[in-house]
């Protein structure tokens, strides 16, 4: 819809950056602020009137977290509706896997841990994302998990005036089949994003319609310690237990698996009754290092609250030990 070096407003489009269900995606020059932001065109906006194609921008606008892409704004030039987008300078979770297959360890569960704390977050403000897989998960160039296109199955939904089934089906819950997506149902997404970053592969193809059966009642999924033995035991457990084929055996909430993640390594008498130590493919504990190391890049990547010089009260930059302003020592 829009061409590289073509003005829309006050952006310059400069390549395309990726097509899905909703929409394509641009990478584009913001010509006032003199920054690269993203713009996203929806495929369907003919069929929509123009309220709803602003509920998904005012529904991501609403949404603000470091692990989520923020959305800026979202204009109507030359009767093309689209949504501005920061943009992250990296890859997708995606095209990570596809290059590396398995995903280490450490990195694995950090990248399962940022996208938990996006989950979490979302679904505390009543979002549901229905489409969450590796596609839809950018990785920055220094690390940092932004997980994109919350809100798009709204849209979708809306624009199909609800008779198509929302989702990537290698990713969908058991339930999404039969049109009914739960906060557990981003869960089991993670699951199998999860699975797919601990071994290389997905857990099964797209089910067949012959298959569905099968899904619903776990047939279809090998726990992912049997693609990848060197898995930890109580790695494979969290896996397994968000693939839960019934919705009440599942993680409820993303916290929950957040904190069996970070769990990992902890000494036996700190561990919850009924949880087993993470261990090695020969059985020893093994994840204790691993933790460390997340707990190290999340603390590294967190954002220092703001400060205050004691003596004149004056804003300081939340490292500094001597106030600009005064010259007290803090």
């Amino acid at each position: 819809m829009f061409f590289r070096g073509q003005t829309v407003g006050k952006y310059k489009v400069l390549s395309p950056l990726g097509s899905g269900g909703f929409g394509t995606v641009y990478l584009a020059q913001d010509t006032w602020l003199d920054k690269k932001v993203a713009i996203k065109v929806p495929h369907r906006q003919q069929s929509l009137d123009f309220g709803e194609l602003l509920h998904e921008p005012r529904l991501l606008g609403s949404l603000s977290h470091p692990n989520i892409v923020s959305v800026l704004t979202a204009e109507k030039q030359e009767g093309i509706f689209f949504i501005v987008m920061e943009y992250v300078a990296g890859e997708t979770l995606e095209t990570v896997i596809m290059r590396e297959g398995a995903v280490e360890l450490t990195r694995a569960l950090d990248f399962s841990v940022q996208i938990a704390n996006a989950v979490d977050y979302a679904h505390r403000q009543n979002v549901i994302h229905r489409d969450l897989r590796p596609g839809n998960v950018l990785i920055s160039e220094q690390g940092l998990v932004k997980v994109a296109d919350f809100g798009t199955s709204r849209v979708l939904e809306i624009a199909a005036h609800g008779t198509t089934v929302i989702g990537s089906p290698p990713y969908m819950a058991p339930e999404q089949f039969h049109g009914k997506a739960v906060f557990a149902s981003d869960l089991y997404s993670l699951g199998i994003t999860m699975y797919q970053m601990l071994t290389g592969v997905l857990p099964y193809d797209t089910p067949s319609p012959a298959e569905l059966a099968k899904l619903m009642t776990g047939e279809l999924v090998s726990p992912p310690r049997v693609r990848n033995p060197k898995l930890p035991k109580a790695v494979n457990e969290i896996v397994m237990k968000a693939l839960a084929p019934d919705i009440s055996n599942r993680y409820q909430r993303a916290a929950d698996l957040l904190a069996d993640i970070m769990a990992l390594g902890r000494e036996s008498g700190s561990r919850r009754p009924g949880r087993t130590p993470a261990t090695d493919g020969g059985g020893g504990t093994a994840t204790s290092a691993h933790m460390q190391e997340i707990h190290s890049r999340l603390r590294a990547r967190e954002t220092p609250p703001a400060r205050f010089c004691w003596h004149c009260r004056k804003p300081m930059h939340a490292r500094s030990d001597k106030c600009p302003f005064c010259g007290e020592n803090q």
